[in-house]
């Protein structure tokens, strides 16, 4: 294609325009949370390890991709505490919307969150719990960049980092729409 015609590859995804046009979901695992007694599990605090591991998850975010455009994270303390430890380490803070629907989310409710992004946004970052995290990453991959997907099935730890790239509106997102482009676990 030529230039002038608007279009772009990202790793075997085509961006064809406005219409068409890449979008990046970047999606981070919550770092290793403490068990303290009688805490309820929507307000474990990260536990030490989970304290090195946020940084170094936004370490690596910082030099791997463009500051994103929104952040969706869920309200539950160790998600807030690994975002925040995590956005330290950025050039700068994006929109942050702390949204309940992602503590103890499935993947068709994480599917759903997406979709209503507007299409403004061209980088999204979701900060989260598994199972339902790395469910999303596995339906909505229907193809991925080296072993990344085979990686992914065998383990989604805390601080994991996923990048799935979607052509088209978020509302598109669904099972096997997307290319797995980077899966890394960063440890601080």
């Amino acid at each position: 294609m030529r230039h002038s015609d608007h279009v772009t590859e990202v790793h075997g995804v085509r961006d064809a325009g406005p219409d068409g046009a890449v979008r990046r979901l970047v999606i981070l695992r919550h770092a290793k949370s403490a068990w303290p007694d009688g805490v309820p599990d929507h307000d474990r605090p990260l536990g030490p390890r989970g304290l090195r591991d946020a940084p170094a998850a936004g370490r690596l975010l910082a030099r791997s991709f463009d500051v994103p455009d929104l952040v969706l994270c869920s309200p539950a303390r160790r998600t807030r505490q690994t975002w925040d430890l995590a956005a330290a380490e950025l050039d700068r803070m994006p929109p942050v919307r702390h949204d309940p629907r992602l503590y103890a989310a499935d993947a068709r409710d994480l599917f759903d969150v997406v979709r209503e992004v507007p299409p403004e946004v061209g980088t999204l970052l979701l900060v989260g719990h598994n199972p339902g995290l790395e469910d999303l990453v596995l339906l909505a991959a229907g193809a991925a960049a080296g072993d990344a997907l085979e990686r992914v099935r065998t383990k989604f730890p805390t601080s994991a980092v996923a990048v799935l790239t979607l052509q088209g509106p978020w509302s598109h997102l669904g099972p096997g729409t997307a290319l797995l482009t980077d899966f890394a676990v960063p440890r601080g």
